[in-house]
């Protein structure tokens, strides 16, 4: 994927840590979708971000749940 060239380090750290099924890139990082367990997953992602001491950040909001998904963006 030529994306994922151009993300920053830590974001790709992130998804070789949490392995998303679907994701989509974005200019600030990525929409992780299709998630079954969202609070679940959200803090997992967080989780993660803080043990690997990433500069990301989880964003959600009442739309993205109806289709189970959240963002992780640089900081």
């Amino acid at each position: 994927m030529s994306t994922i060239n151009t993300m920053s380090k830590d974001l790709e750290k992130f998804i070789e840590k949490f392995e998303p099924n679907k994701f989509k890139v974005m200019p600030t990082g990525i929409e992780v979708r299709g998630v079954g367990n969202i609070h679940a997953a959200i803090e997992t992602a967080k989780g993660i971000i803080q043990k690997l001491k990433l500069n990301l950040r989880v964003s959600h909001n009442a739309d993205m749940v109806n289709y189970g998904a959240f963002e992780v963006c640089t900081v």
